[in-house]
């Protein structure tokens, strides 16, 4: 059975469904394929279940993309407000929690319900457990399924990256990207635990669960949060934040001390003995964490001379990351089809007309914290109005 519509979208997560309430609002008549059973999978698992839909700090500089310029033009133009708006006209409860992230106060699934009615209103249909088996371009796009095939003049591809394949994530958007002679810059883990390895597994593993403040560091960028251990390493929105610009091989710099100085009270302890200046030491940081990163870095002796180099490992312990928990343990896929094949205000292809690439299929991936979400309703918004 063949279908024709305006325009096809490729996936019913947070980007391709805001792109078709967007193109159905304005008269388009739109189909949303989704191979998964339901929409907004990754929308529902988000946030702890509580979706961080976005965050109200939204800026260019909260984004990492080859070409750091390419976001702007589109979180310009659809911004927090304007999802918030969304979320408040539906009654959506909601809170912020740190740092302008903003969280449903009840469940995601409040989220995924208003897109729906969304979509219904704008008479978007959705087409659920529809597997592509192959897309072609004639005078139109040809999307043919096991169960149909459907015909329109745009296609947009909203596929998502490859972070949690057990909840359907696959290199789909890259390898079509591919097929139409698409650069894609190469992908890799993004806000993902970075491990361990060798005698600092060994030293640190049993601890998981300590957590600690933090200013993580690599390749000049750097952030002040809470990092965890965990039982493989290293997590804690200190660490998946920095490790989406961490490269394998390189080392990553943790201040375990922002802002505090801490050899005046262990010198103050140590004028009684030296078993009182380790306890000093014991009281500036997680006792368990503090006792087992003496055994690694704890001075000869108490001199002022060695008081000072431990003061400087404290605020500089170097880490070499074994490598990362991957993608399934990642929150994104940073990479992603090159944005100079892509209008910055469309998301259209320049090679292509009429095939748009929206969301984390693009090389543009947030921090932590709301961004990705805005990122997937901003370029969502511009495809979905182009259209």
């Amino acid at each position: 059975m063949i279908h024709k519509f305006d325009a096809l979208i490729l996936g019913a997560g947070a980007a391709g469904l805001l792109c078709a309430i967007e193109a159905g609002k304005r008269g388009r008549r739109v189909a949303v394929l989704e191979r998964a059973d339901k929409i907004g999978k990754k929308i529902l698992i988000s946030g702890g279940g509580r979706c961080n839909f976005t965050n109200l700090h939204c800026r260019p500089e909260n984004f990492i993309s080859a070409n750091e310029h390419f976001a702007k033009s589109a979180l310009a133009r659809y911004t927090p407000a304007d999802f918030i708006t969304l979320v408040e006209k539906h009654r959506i409860p909601y809170h912020e929690k740190t740092l302008g992230q903003l969280f449903c106060d009840r469940s995601a699934q409040n989220i995924t319900d208003m897109l729906e009615v969304e979509s219904q209103a704008a008479s978007v249909q959705i087409f659920l457990n529809y597997k592509i088996r192959e897309v072609q371009r004639t005078t139109h796009f040809i999307v043919r399924t096991e169960a149909a095939e459907f015909h329109a003049p745009a296609l947009v591809v909203a596929t998502g990256g490859l972070s949690i394949p057990k909840i359907g994530a696959t290199a789909f958007g890259y390898d079509l990207a591919r097929e139409f002679g698409l650069n894609i810059v190469p992908t890799k883990p993004g806000l993902v635990p970075l491990l361990l390895g060798g005698k600092d597994y060994k030293l640190y593993s049993d601890l998981a669960g300590v957590s600690a403040e933090v200013i993580a560091s690599t390749n000049h960028h750097s952030f002040h949060e809470k990092m965890l251990i965990t039982h493989r390493g290293l997590s804690g929105p200190a660490i998946l934040q920095i490790s989406s610009y961490w490269e394998k091989g390189q080392s990553v710099q943790i201040d375990l001390a922002p802002g505090r100085e801490i050899t005046p009270a262990i010198q103050t302890a140590k004028a009684r003995n030296i078993a009182a200046a380790r306890s000093a030491f014991l009281k500036i940081l997680p006792k368990r964490f503090a006792d087992r990163w003496l055994e690694a870095n704890a001075p000869a002796n108490w001199t002022n001379d060695s008081l000072e180099q431990l003061e400087r490992r404290v605020h500089e312990w170097i880490l070499r990351p074994a490598g990362t928990e991957g993608y399934e343990k990642a929150e994104v896929t940073a990479g992603g089809v090159d944005t100079n094949e892509l209008s910055s205000k469309t998301m259209e292809t320049k090679k292509v007309p009429g095939l748009f690439f929206i969301g984390e299929v693009v090389d543009v991936t947030g921090h932590l914290g709301g961004f990705n979400f805005q990122w997937a309703w901003a370029s969502g918004a511009a495809a979905g109005r182009a259209l």
